[in-house]
């Protein structure tokens, strides 16, 4: 399964509770932060909502 690594390049302040919330979920708390998940259909519909505060990679 293909993975792809998701990056905080933008705070949360003055954000919506929801997308505070997915921001937490998708296991990112700090700017310049990054995690690895799996591309999924539930892991893409949560960066696409919080896509202008992220920045995706794909990976091998």
């Amino acid at each position: 399964m293909a993975k792809i690594k998701v990056t905080k390049v933008k705070s949360a302040i003055n954000r919506t509770q929801s997308q505070k919330r997915t921001l937490e979920s998708l296991g990112l708390s700090k700017i310049g932060q990054t995690v690895v998940h799996d591309d999924t259909p539930s892991i893409l519909g949560m960066v696409n909502k919080v896509k202008h505060l992220i920045s995706v990679e794909e990976t091998k």
